[in-house]
């Protein structure tokens, strides 16, 4: 009963900046690594930032010092800031997480499309 609900998406124009949530919730003993990744049309799905329990963070090079991954574990949910958005951006960004409940499992949400303009 775990669930994973992205909001944030939506149309804006090269150099914009977008604001990404990622909310849990459900039976959760507490949450592990959470991440982004996004798929564009015609494109395999690609990793973009992923932060752990304790807040260390890793990006692709392809969005580094671009966006910024968070996240507040008092609410269980994740943040991914897009700043400098390029159309190259445009994908639709899926929220992932390992939860531990009677044991470790793996969700994903179902994604929220980002379009970047030119």
């Amino acid at each position: 009963q775990v669930q994973l609900v992205e909001s944030g998406g939506g149309l804006v124009q090269a150099g914009g900046s977008l604001r990404l949530s990622c909310a849990a919730s459900g039976p959760m003993v507490s949450i592990n690594t959470m991440a982004w990744y996004r798929q564009a049309p015609g494109n395999e799905r690609e990793f973009v930032a992923a932060i752990t329990s304790e807040g260390t963070t890793h990006y692709a090079d392809s969005v580094k010092g671009r966006f910024t991954i968070s996240r507040d574990n008092a609410k269980n949910t994740m943040y991914l800031q897009m700043n400098s958005l390029k159309p190259e951006d445009t994908a639709v960004y899926s929220c992932n997480a390992a939860v531990r409940t009677l044991g470790i499992n793996v969700y994903w949400g179902q994604g929220t499309q980002v379009t970047v303009s030119s």
